[in-house]
């Protein structure tokens, strides 16, 4: 009966030993994997949070960028019409000049049209986005005048602007042309 209960080998001892020692082994490695991998998780979850805030900078800086180009984007034209409209604007002050040596109701009626035209034009370019500089009896602001001629004008008009030459614009609040005036001094 001693033979009946199951005996056991010194070779089986040892391999339960090392298999006790292998899975204590294999505990302690996925211990200071784990401290190893915290500090690399959290690493890697800083560089994502900052990579997500550039995308995020990038993206709202495209955004206005893109804002910026519609918003600009008739700039060029509007520049060419201002000499349009400053030629609409001479003819029209010819016109009022012969309507008011001649008494013509042919030279008033042309007066009062292109008065319309040029009211009409006004609104489509202001709409735009188009809006003129004062200048007239306004300090010099080399930001929003270009002065071309000065003039003796007394104390109470120096460094402002004595007459306008040439009106001034912006678009969308930007400088397109700078006022061509004369300043007292």
């Amino acid at each position: 009966d001693l033979h009946s209960f199951p005996t056991r080998r010194s070779s089986d001892l040892v391999g339960e030993k090392n298999k006790i020692d292998e899975k204590t082994e294999a505990d302690a490695a996925k211990e200071m994997k784990k401290d190893v991998e915290e500090p690399q998780k959290e690493d890697f979850e800083d560089k994502y949070m900052r990579l997500m805030a550039d995308f995020q900078n990038y993206k709202r800086r495209v955004e206005k960028e893109k804002k910026d180009i519609y918003a600009y984007a008739n700039e060029k034209l509007i520049a060419q019409l201002l000499d349009v409209l400053d030629n609409f604007n001479r003819a029209q002050e010819q016109v009022k000049s012969a309507a008011e040596e001649q008494s013509e109701s042919a030279a008033s009626a042309l007066s009062e049209g292109l008065e319309m035209i040029y009211v009409q034009l006004l609104r489509v370019l202001g709409d735009a986005g188009l809006k003129e500089i004062s200048a007239e009896e306004q300090s010099f602001d080399p930001e929003l005048h270009d002065a071309v001629m000065s003039e003796d004008s007394g104390a109470e008009k120096s460094g402002k602007v004595t007459e306008v030459l040439k009106k001034g614009y912006t678009y969308n609040d930007k400088v397109i042309r700078h006022s061509m005036v004369k300043v007292g001094i």
